[in-house]
């Protein structure tokens, strides 16, 4: 059986990670509060920023950059796509 959360993106009770995936209190914050289901949102999220942003994933400011990004759209309503990018279609 999974371990339920309640989510705090989603605002509902929720399969929760099987693992932290993230470290420090950030990543302790996440694995108690956020389910499989917001983490999943936020990894596509991830992935809009780095690639419309051109990050480097071993750029030091590109992580910090990242982590906060990742706290705000995990926590709260501040996390905004960046203007230029158009979802594909289908």
């Amino acid at each position: 059986m999974s371990r339920m959360v309640q989510c705090t993106k989603l605002n509902k009770e929720a399969a929760g990670l099987d693992r932290p995936v993230y470290p420090g209190d950030l990543g302790k914050r996440i694995f108690a509060n956020i389910s499989k289901e917001a983490w999943a949102l936020w990894v596509k999220q991830q992935t809009i920023l780095i690639n419309e942003y051109r990050l480097s994933p071993i750029d030091p400011k590109a992580r910090k950059f990242l982590e906060d990004e990742m706290e705000k759209f995990l926590f709260s309503d501040e996390s905004t796509t960046p203007e230029q990018f158009v979802p594909p279609s289908n």
